[in-house]
């Protein structure tokens, strides 16, 4: 403040000025005992000190953090779970009903935008709250413990395939699985999975979300700050990562199948949602031409993927049009699969709303429950879809086999979920005082 404004202030003004920029609350006690301003002119500067003494700095536009619990992202990751271990089980006629085969985009894309929106909840309000610090390390502790969870899913992984191809004299379940080189060069190829680059077939998706979570911390920072410059930033990776082929080496040759920089795309995206792009975009998804858009371009899509099962209606797809869509690459997330996940999803916003009462019904509880605890759930689900693969190739499984294995995984990945939710209420309720920080699941489930 300028020292122009206590110009003719008398001591005793000083005093009441500073006492109310200070706390205004001990004004009224300093006032009860020291005397008033000697003249008019006095009065009338100490009550313009006080009045800009009291005037508060405006502060930094601070972007608005999607409130309360979100239903909708446990219910659809939950359901992303069931369709991931579904389509991670061959020759299971129960896939055919999964997302996979009705558009571009599957599972994958629900799961990684979901990952991004509660972690942009959960750890942007930390982030105001705390600092950038301190919740930098609750996003690298996260990290580890999803790093964690990935070595011990890798070791017992490892453990029921050997076991398996060894006692059923079966060595094509090692190969399928793509750990033959584990099985020669154990030493080297456990090494090289400490490092995220050898990952059997079906544990993609934890390497990549820690990857994504490694890199977080600054991308927060700037979508709480310029959600625009973070999405903008997240943008101009993508098409780099795509113009150059930039990708992470994996081993013993090849590359990550999922792009951690064309993918950072999504997951950036869904927190950009969460930090207050969802409310941007409403006026956009009540549109009905958006809307009317969205439905051609799902249909446009189911008609591509009936081309892909039955050979006799590839002739209605243009020459042209197969160069220009083809090949629609999941490594790199094309840009159709990107479109196909964004039509999805306005639809499904503009028919499930945060307050749609079906959120609330025993139904779709098994599904919310499965999202609640993704961590665990997918963990299990890996187990389970080798599981079924060995029992349906083993035994020769038909349609009533394959659907039993199917309905029956799902039941148990429904039946842990339950135990973990009974588990930590419990827990939760003997240690309600013992911290106040935001649980991991107020935006919908685990970040």
């Amino acid at each position: 403040m300028g020292g122009h404004l206590f110009r003719g202030l008398s001591f005793t003004s000083l005093l009441r000025v500073q006492a109310m920029a200070v706390d205004p609350e001990s004004y009224a006690t300093l006032r009860r005992w020291l005397t008033k301003p000697a003249n008019s002119k006095a009065a009338r500067a100490e009550a313009a000190a006080l009045a800009a003494a009291s005037t508060p700095t405006p502060a930094p536009p601070v972007q608005k953090l999607a409130g309360g619990r979100d239903l909708r992202l446990d219910l659809f990751r939950g359901i992303a779970l069931w369709l991931i271990f579904l389509d991670h089980i061959p020759e299971n006629i129960v896939n055919l009903f999964t997302l996979r085969n009705y558009g571009f985009s599957d599972a994958t894309e629900i799961f990684i935008f979901i990952s991004g929106y509660t972690a942009a909840f959960v750890y942007g309000r930390a982030m105001r709250e705390r600092g950038f610090i301190v919740s930098g390390a609750r996003i690298l502790r996260r990290a580890w413990q999803i790093y964690v969870a990935h070595i011990f899913l890798f070791t017992i992984f490892m453990a029921e395939i050997a076991y398996v191809a060894a006692t059923f004299s079966n060595p094509l379940f090692a190969e399928e699985m793509n750990i033959l080189g584990f099985l020669k060069q154990p030493d080297v190829t456990i090494f090289e999975a400490l490092l995220l680059k050898f990952k059997p077939v079906n544990m993609d998706v934890l390497p990549l979300y820690i990857v994504l979570l490694l890199l977080f911390p600054p991308v927060l920072r700037v979508l709480l700050w310029q959600p625009a410059y973070a999405l903008a930033g997240a943008a101009l990776v993508y098409v780099l990562a795509l113009h150059f082929d930039i990708n992470l080496p994996a081993y013993p040759n090849g590359v990550w199948l999922f792009n951690p920089f064309a993918w950072q795309i999504l997951f950036v995206f869904g927190a950009w949602c969460a930090v207050g792009g969802a409310q941007r975009l409403t006026g956009l998804l009540r549109s009905r031409i958006v809307f009317a858009l969205a439905i051609a371009y799902l249909l446009f899509a189911f008609g591509i993927t009936l081309t892909w099962r039955f050979e006799s209606l590839q002739a209605f797809v243009p020459n042209w049009l197969g160069e220009f869509i083809y090949p629609i690459d999941k490594t790199n997330l094309d840009v159709l699969r990107f479109a196909h996940f964004l039509a999805l999803a306005a639809i499904t916003v503009r028919f499930v709303s945060h307050d749609w009462p079906g959120l609330k019904s025993p139904l779709l509880r098994p599904a919310i429950r499965c999202g609640q605890h993704s961590l665990e759930i997918f963990c299990l689900g890996v187990f389970l879809a080798f599981a079924g693969q060995f029992i349906i190739g083993e035994w020769s499984g038909g349609p009533l086999v394959q659907t039993a294995i199917s309905v029956a995984g799902i039941l148990i990945m429904i039946a842990t979920a339950s135990l973990i939710s009974w588990y930590k209420n419990i827990e939760g309720r003997s240690h309600q005082q013992r911290t106040t920080a935001p649980p991991a699941n107020l935006a919908g489930g685990e970040a």
